[in-house]
């Protein structure tokens, strides 16, 4: 019998694949809120996993494997998104604001010095 701890971590784990799938702009906000929501779930429960192990709950561990190494590299990949996604918009509004004050980069070479004074 498989504890369920084990199988409600497994669904938080399957949520979060799915959410760190979507990568529309408009809902991200709400999108990161419900990841945040399940990862504090999934810590809540980490601890009711503890050794021993049944045979059935050691093979639903080693699936819960598979798909931990997958959260991970969505995770990875929604938070490379939104880095670059900030990024883009810094460059943005840096290229905005030269076409609006082109002078305000301009670097400074030193005052003038007069030797002949």
């Amino acid at each position: 019998m498989i504890r369920p701890a084990i199988t409600a971590w497994r669904e938080c784990s399957l949520q979060l694949i799915a959410l760190t799938n979507e990568v529309e702009e408009a809902k991200r906000d709400e999108v990161i809120e419900q990841i945040e929501k399940v990862l504090d779930d999934r810590d809540k429960l980490q601890p009711q996993i503890a050794q021993p192990f049944s045979a059935a709950e050691q093979k639903a561990g080693q699936e819960l494997m598979a798909l931990e190494k997958e959260v991970q590299l969505n995770l990875t990949r929604f938070m490379n998104i939104i880095r670059t996604n900030i990024s883009q918009s810094q460059a943005k509004k840096e290229h905005i604001n030269s076409y609006t004050n082109p002078y305000s980069n301009m670097m400074q070479d030193g005052a003038y010095y007069d030797t002949k004074q």
